[in-house]
């Protein structure tokens, strides 16, 4: 029996598959397009479990489609700009290209190594000139629009290393490179205007019918709609105005205090030259060393310090002192609360605290004299609110709209929690923003033809300083567009997520160096039919390119302006419980894995242990369960395939009970197999059908006289139906019964309705509700037959001999119950 050499096998058909590029997209395809992308890896350098499970989901997904008839795009590439090359060269010295570089190349013979059937073609890497001019040119399409824009804006900043750092390079408040406290810094900053389409993203989610529920919902909180009123709150003493957004204006009478963010820019002119300037900055400067999360966590001691300011309620001329606090946010809402402890919970506590006052326009039932032991927050009758005392809450809510927009002191507003997307970095290994400062022209957008704004070599990686870039004196001066004159460029780069929110259009057109993508390839291949990532994407990158889509839609770039039209999120891969990581011990390396085991036992356990959607238990025995299975399907063919080679078509008319069982559950596997990948993707229970149908095969073939033409027809649809799992194994074996051309070209197999009709089935036998045996019947026998085969079967008869029968129960298809006394 020839040895199941997998190493042999999947190098070898690898190398097949490369020659013959079997899997190309064909553009304009007379057949049904079907686009199936997985979220595209950061070139690390090494693959990871996670990876492999990702891919080879998303590869089942698109084998099974091709054999569908489908002309099927399923490409890759890498998200290949970042934070992690640019550490490595300034740890290393390694320039961060050549680090990316090395890492690509590792990584594409680890993902050729695992059989994935990628369009190489059409690969993109997002750091090389000819991706990045057109990230580039994105930018400059959304400038000239009115949706990239530049204001200041506060940064993690860390004073020792004098660089700014990104959030993912804060750890517990501390700069990751040097353990330094990390403060705040007011800079100016790039911005694409994402709040422009707040209203457009949450509305249209309703469309994304083929997304998971809680990434819509995700999607939906981080948007945050909320209705209420924006009022206008005079400072006493002075010209300005605080403006408050409130869902809450059925409150307004309560107010008893206003807090501002402590970066408000008001606080510091409201405090200059008073008593109170020591006391308020000392408190302003503290709070820089608090990140958001943890100054508005529940958990978190409410504190604030009073400015010494008064502003004047508008609805009834109360003088309400200002403080400031640490539980509200500059870039939340207007960075300002009108607080009514006696209404809110966290009002209510701050008031306690610092012994402000608490004035009841809400109650229960209209009564004045209620005492609070906590903020009431549910609806009631509104009191102390002038002419609108009496009425209930929620009538009185659009009333004291109107009245504020009546008398000019305040108006309907909608508010989102969605901030415009913060796309500057002051790193190196980024795309360069393409824009230049000139002291004639002001800021100036590079020229469309100039791109791309090449990223310079003579940079110097210290870790220190703003951005790299500021140390190459050939990158920063340049001439204006518009005047000649003398420039400077901008020195920031753009966040990768720029880089990632269109990348699924140029695969579309990947070599186009005359625009991004070609409009008629993307509008045949948009949008995306199956996604494939992470639920650790759903808000950021999932709602980016959800961002860019509908701009590049407005400005009759992309032919779509919602891009995934179904998104699977795969779960986590753990060992011992936890995700796997280098600082837990648990890594299982992939390559291990391939050598010891091979590619398609690999593919195998990671799709066979857990549904997708589930995180999955790594199993050192379920890897070798995989790894027998998959040499049972071996000695399988292998022994019978010189007997089943020149098989006919089974003749239906002439089988015998063996032969039509055999093939009932051969079709009965083709159809749970097709419902399965197609419906649920529950590519585990569609393995588990295949798995019987081997052993029913084993059972079978040690018949005394077992049917070639039966046989042979279930191991052609059994390597069929499991070839989009392995496909290595199933293209040898597709060899060795004879057949010809790759088995991933075949057809999907069909089955047949009549082949999976039961002639027979098994009940059980009760006595008095206990199990006393089991029956073979005709699947269509009457009650009446059922009932006598039981009554004349030996040991129910002997049970049931000489004893007073009181009931007969008979359940067709599943039992018959003897009552008797």
């Amino acid at each position: 029996m020839a040895f199941y050499d997998f190493l042999e096998i999947e190098k070898k058909w690898q190398k097949i598959w490369e020659e013959k590029n079997n899997f190309h997209g064909e553009d304009f395809s007379d057949k049904q397009k079907y686009y199936m992308l997985v979220m595209f890896p950061y070139p690390s350098g090494k693959l990871h479990m996670g990876h492999v499970r990702n891919y080879s989901i998303g590869d089942v997904i698109a084998r099974f489609k091709r054999m569908q008839g489908y002309n099927v795009l399923h490409p890759i590439g890498f998200d290949a700009f970042g934070l992690p090359a640019e550490n490595a060269a300034i740890k290393h010295g390694i320039p961060p290209k050549e680090w990316t570089v090395n890492n690509m190349e590792e990584m594409e013979k680890q993902l050729k190594a695992l059989g994935i059937s990628y369009d190489w073609d059409r690969e993109v890497k997002t750091c090389m000139p000819d991706y990045y001019k057109w990230t580039q040119w994105m930018f400059l399409q959304m400038y000239k629009n009115g949706l990239a824009y530049k204001k200041k804006s506060f940064v993690n900043w860390c004073p020792s290393c004098q660089t700014v750092l990104a959030n993912e390079q804060v750890v517990n408040g501390k700069c990751e490179r040097c353990g330094t406290m990390v403060g705040k810094k007011n800079l100016e900053q790039w911005y694409f205007k994402i709040t422009d389409y707040a209203e457009r993203l949450l509305k249209d989610i309703e469309r994304l019918k083929g997304w998971p529920e809680k990434v819509k919902v995700m999607q939906e909180n981080w948007i945050g709609k909320s209705e209420g009123a924006q009022i206008d709150f005079k400072i006493e003493g002075r010209d300005e105005k605080i403006s408050i957004f409130t869902t809450r204006p059925d409150t307004i009478f309560g107010v008893t205090y206003i807090v501002l963010a402590p970066e408000h820019p008001l606080v510091k002119e409201l405090v200059k030259g008073t008593e109170y300037e020591k006391d308020v900055l000392e408190f302003v400067d503290k709070m820089q060393y608090l990140n958001e999360i943890a100054r508005t966590s529940n958990e978190t001691e409410k504190e604030g310090v009073f400015t010494g300011a008064y502003a004047i309620n508008p609805v009834n001329n109360e003088r309400v002192p200002i403080w400031i606090a640490n539980y509200v946010l500059l870039d939340y809402g207007t960075g300002a609360v009108m607080a009514v402890p006696a209404h809110d919970e966290r009002d209510f506590e701050f008031a306690k605290k610092y012994n402000l006052p608490i004035k009841i326009v809400i109650s229960p039932n209209g009564d004045e004299n209620i005492k609070l032991e906590r903020a009431f927050t549910e609806e009631g009758i509104m009191i102390n609110s002038g002419k609108f005392n009496g009425k209930s809450n929620k009538e009185a809510y659009e009333d004291i709209i109107n009245y504020l927009e009546e008398n000019n002191i305040g108006r309907r507003k909608v508010n989102y929690r969605l901030r415009d997307w913060l796309i500057s970095r002051q790193r190196y290994w980024g795309a360069p923003i393409p824009i230049v400062y000139c002291e004639k022209c002001g800021e100036v957008p590079v020229k469309e033809e100039d791109l791309p704004v090449m990223l310079p070599e003579d940079v110097v990686f210290t870790g220190k300083g703003e951005s790299p870039l500021k140390t190459s004196e050939s990158f920063i001066n340049t001439t204006c567009p518009k005047c000649g004159g003398k420039a400077i460029r901008e020195t920031d780069t753009m966040d990768t997520f720029v880089c990632s929110s269109w990348y699924y259009l140029r695969y579309t057109d990947p070599h186009n160096d005359k625009e991004p993508f070609n409009f008629e390839k993307a509008k045949y291949w948009m949008a995306v039919d199956q996604y494939v990532g992470g639920v650790e994407h759903a808000i950021l990158h999932l709602l980016y390119s959800r961002f860019f889509a509908k701009a590049l839609y407005d400005f009759k770039i992309s032919p779509v302006d919602e891009p995934f039209t179904n998104l699977l999120t795969q779960g986590m891969v753990l060992k011992d419980g936890a995700k796997m990581s280098k600082s837990k011990g648990n890594i299982v390396s992939p390559e291990e894995i391939i050598q010891n085991y091979g590619a398609d036992t690999a593919r195998l356990f990671i799709l066979f242990a857990a549904p997708p959607e589930r995180d999955l238990e790594w199993s050192d025995q379920g890897v070798e369960g995989c790894f027998r299975f998959l040499n049972r399907v071996w000695r399988l063919v292998d022994e019978l395939a010189p007997k089943c080679k020149n098989s006919n078509k089974v003749n239906v008319n002439n089988l015998s009970k063996q032969d039509k069982e055999m093939r009932r559950i051969t079709h009965y596997t083709v159809k749970k197999v097709t419902e399965d990948i197609s419906q649920r993707f529950n590519f585990n229970t569609a393995i588990s059908s295949i798995m019987e149908l081997v052993n029913a095969m084993y059972q079978y073939k040690d018949l005394e006289n077992p049917n070639y033409d039966v046989l042979s027809e279930a191991i052609e649809k059994m390597l069929l139906v499991l070839a989009p799992f392995v496909p290595h194994i199933t293209e040898e074996l597709w060899e060795k019964m004879g057949k010809q051309g790759s088995i991933h070209e075949q057809k999907w197999p069909d089955y047949d309705e009549k082949a999976l009709q039961v002639e027979e089935i098994e009940i059980v036998v009760q006595i008095n509700g206990k199990l006393r045996g089991k029956l073979v019947v005709p699947v269509n026998a009457s009650k009446e037959e059922i009932l006598d085969m039981a009554k004349n079967e030996p040991k129910i008869k002997a049970l049931i001999e000489g004893k007073e029968i009181v009931k007969e129960i008979i359940v067709p298809g599943k039992l018959v119950n003897i009552v008797i006394k």
